[in-house]
């Protein structure tokens, strides 16, 4: 728990249906490179129906352009029939994906739980809830699911989003801002749960308890200015958001023009979550300050104590209010319990 405050963080209905865990594809030979999707276009014009970019995590964190490496095949709910007037889409699956999902134990059982093995041209998660909460955005926030950074990125729709990464319904740039800044970055840290130095950025467990801020024109600024620095930085200096971050917090690295920019660009957006709660007592400080193992530009420690035990109050008084949903699960049950609301594939 945080500071003074005691008690844990519960799920707040105010932000429910916006974030989501990519889909689970469960097969391997639903991928392919660029090259072979667009011969496949080009002898067909209507695999482009059935074809996508497929973004994953390290693509999101380690490519200059957040592009996605590979393509991917989404039948999404279409029957078996549908599926087969995509020919060679179709017979990939045939060839890669039915001989996997329909393994047998020693009694001739399947192996997958039913229907996996019926609905072997299908994803094992869909992800429905999320397909229609971007329906209609020409661009969403992901973040990886797993990383350092913590850090919300802007990608165009019209792609498959991996189980690697988290997506938000949103494409509003005061939205970017609050996910971008020290005090969203300390909740999750605080409250998801760790791989080694990295941080598994969990819907149920972070988000949805983040008691988010009005937001504001300064924000809607924030966001919209860190945005566009970051791509042009990223893309002129061919650096992933990885890299770029990790020259970030580096404190040896001094003196250079990009880096300094985007470090006051951070403490500006520190600053406009900070005035949009209404908390303008408490100041950032950034520097280079130790949280869990890793440094990082960010608010100093007295700060983040603060500003954690003000988050949970916020996030209680919210509950007491009556928008909280039930108290958030521990990280073991968060991707059970998001599978869940989102609906499975056959579920």
């Amino acid at each position: 728990a945080a500071g003074r405050i005691e008690g844990m963080p519960v799920r707040l209905k105010e932000n429910l249906g916006i974030a989501f865990q990519g889909c689970i594809v469960l097969g391997s030979g639903f991928t392919l490179n660029p090259a072979e999707a667009q011969e496949w276009i080009a002898a067909d014009a209507r695999n482009a129906e059935v074809l996508f970019p497929y973004l994953n995590g390290q693509d999101l964190n380690g490519r200059p352009d957040c592009s996605a490496s590979r393509w991917v095949i989404d039948f999404n709910d279409r029957s078996e029939s549908d599926a087969a007037e995509f020919d060679f889409p179709f017979r990939r699956l045939q060839e890669r994906v039915k001989p996997e999902r329909q393994r047998t134990d020693e009694n001739g059982s399947y192996v997958l739980r039913r229907p996996l093995p019926d609905r072997w041209w299908q994803y094992g998660e869909k992800r429905p809830a999320m397909r229609r909460a971007i329906s209609e955005l020409p661009e969403v926030l992901v973040i990886a699911r797993v990383s350092k950074t913590v850090m919300p990125l802007r990608v165009p729709t019209g792609q498959v989003m991996s189980e690697a990464c988290v997506v938000f319904a949103t494409d509003d740039y005061g939205e970017q801002a609050i996910l971008s800044s020290s005090l969203h970055q300390v909740w999750a840290i605080t409250y998801g749960s760790t791989l080694e130095t990295r941080v598994r950025y969990t819907p149920s467990d972070v988000f949805e308890t983040f008691p988010r801020p009005p937001v504001t024109d300064r924000l809607i600024g924030g966001g919209r200015s860190l945005n566009e620095t970051r791509r042009d930085t990223m893309l002129r200096r061919n650096l992933g958001l990885t890299d770029l971050y990790n020259l970030v917090n580096d404190p040896q690295n001094q003196g250079d023009a990009d880096v300094e920019k985007l470090r006051g660009l951070h403490a500006e957006i520190d600053a406009a979550v900070l005035n949009s709660f209404g908390w303008d007592d408490l100041i950032t400080d950034p520097g280079f300050h130790e949280y869990r193992q890793v440094v990082r530009w960010t608010i100093s420690p007295a700060t983040r104590v603060e500003v954690l035990d003000r988050l949970l109050l916020e996030n209680h008084h919210r509950a007491a209010g009556g928008a909280e949903l039930e108290a958030s699960p521990q990280a073991g049950g968060s991707n059970r319990r998001a599978a869940a609301e989102d609906g499975t594939l056959f579920g």
